[in-house]
């Protein structure tokens, strides 16, 4: 499923997903990154419903 372009416009775009996930850890709250498929760049999304769980998610913490 595309993003819409309003969706897009309104979030935060981040360069890398590195700094997209700093930003999601230094939150507090369970955010994972994803690339855009309109402006090609990185945002958060708190949805997890229907979408695959990353491996360093599934991983345990050292």
């Amino acid at each position: 499923m595309r993003t819409r372009l309003s969706i897009c416009r309104r979030k935060a775009a981040y360069a890398s997903a590195a700094e997209a996930m700093a930003v999601a850890q230094a939150s507090g709250l369970i955010l994972r990154p994803y690339k855009c498929d309109r402006c090609l760049q990185w945002h958060l999304t708190s949805r997890t419903k229907g979408r695959r769980v990353p491996l360093w998610e599934r991983l345990p913490l050292p």
